[in-house]
């Protein structure tokens, strides 16, 4: 029985030897810069600007990006590696440099030519970095109830609104913006919300506050205030008042980079609690001979197998242009966002004291993982997105959930 999908050969996960040879260099990009630095990432919430510099000579903002626009090329099983391995050590740095993903997605998928040419092809190479503001204080999950406005005049737009928990806002030099270009029509909440393309130091675009959220110290967000911007026309993304369309169509493909940080954090609390585990004596013996220890080990390996093999098998499919990946990848992002935070949970208990102990560097996979289960869409909603994907691909009914 393989319902809701057709085949068992539905199930394969597709990983070859360039994919093992990409891993290894990132492994050896992480233990020679971004390991030595982890802890004074965690204490300073800074990163070194010279881990960016070496990213950017590693080309890593190119990854998933076609080389015809700059990029390393590669797909989303490669971004998926890339994740997983800087989440390994900093899920922050690996936010810092994905989350140019929400701004190159967007445009690689709805924009044209020129877009593509004058803005993905910098931010691939490095040469700039971008963001994604789309969370306003009203609405975070619910896309279509944003109210930021955009107003046509000649052959230019005025776009204000007030943005939140902007990733990488203060670092970016350009930004995805959405905004209501329309009221949206009788049982379409959805229309009338377009996508633009601002730059940072336009007259009007400023960044406020930055939040002093629970983790990823070092890459905290920040609020974006659009105060009478001037956008010229062709920096509309996709159609006008079909934005939702291009934003929820770039949360399908991003949300499984958030799936492989979650399993690269869930590795690295695990790593951090198996060498502890062999290390710690207590009552004169490891304390991994104790079945209190050896069973939490047990059940955190088996649940991070879990999660990684979701993870890519969501990421094979989306590289297979295979439409099944959307209900994949949210299967992929909410398990393994969960799996991410119980066993960060359980490797502190196995530290015990000393696991809350920044010097240990353990805790923060905790507070990390906790915001992995609510952006890209928060659990709750991946778990909407779903069913409401499994009943209208596989029974052609639309299901509307209160």
């Amino acid at each position: 029985m393989v319902f809701p999908f057709q085949s068992v050969e539905d199930f394969k996960v597709e990983l070859n030897e360039e994919h093992e040879l990409f891993r290894k260099s990132i492994r050896s990009f992480v233990e020679k810069y971004l390991e030595p630095k982890a802890i004074e990432i965690e204490k300073t919430d800074k990163i070194p600007e010279e881990l960016f510099e070496e990213a950017k000579k590693l080309g890593l903002y190119g990854i998933g990006i076609p080389e015809e626009y700059g990029g390393q090329g590669g797909g989303h099983v490669m971004e998926a590696i890339l994740m997983e391995e800087l989440s390994r050590v900093s899920p922050a740095f690996a936010v810092a440099v994905a989350v140019r993903g929400l701004f190159t997605v967007p445009i690689l998928l709805f924009g044209t030519e020129e877009q593509k040419k004058k803005y993905v092809v910098p931010v691939a190479m490095g040469e700039k970095f971008a963001a994604h503001a789309n969370t306003e204080p009203c609405c975070g999950s619910d896309v279509a109830g944003i109210e930021s406005t955009a107003k046509r005049v000649n052959d230019h737009y005025i776009i204000n609104g007030r943005k939140i928990f902007i990733t990488g806002a203060e670092k970016a030099d350009y930004l995805i913006v959405t905004a209501r270009t329309n009221p949206p029509k009788e049982n379409k909440r959805w229309w009338g919300i377009s996508v633009f393309i601002v730059e940072k130091d336009w007259p009007g675009v400023k960044i406020g506050q930055k939040f002093d959220v629970v983790g990823l110290r070092g890459e905290r967000p920040n609020e974006v205030i659009l105060d009478d911007v001037k956008v010229p026309a062709e920096n509309l993304v996709g159609p006008e008042n079909e934005g939702f369309k291009v934003i929820v169509s770039t949360y399908d493909h991003t949300r499984i980079g958030i799936a492989a940080q979650a399993v690269g954090i869930a590795q690295g609390a695990f790593e951090k609690a198996l060498n502890y585990a062999l290390q710690r004596q207590a009552f004169g013996r490891p304390i991994i001979g104790f079945e209190a220890v050896a069973f939490k080990l047990a059940d955190m390996l088996m649940e991070l197998e879990a999660a990684r093999l979701l993870t890519y098998w969501a990421a094979t499919l989306a590289d297979k242009g295979d439409k099944r990946f959307i209900i994949t990848s949210s299967l992929a992002k909410t398990f393994a966002t969960e799996v991410a935070e119980r066993i960060s949970a359980l490797a502190i208990k196995i530290h015990g004291g000393v696991g809350v102990d920044v010097e240990t560097g353990v805790e923060h996979f905790l507070r990390d993982a906790l915001i992995t289960t609510i952006y890209e869409g928060t659990n709750d909603i991946q778990r909407l997105t779903i069913i409401r994907q499994l009943l209208r691909d596989f029974f052609g009914v639309k299901l509307v959930l209160t």
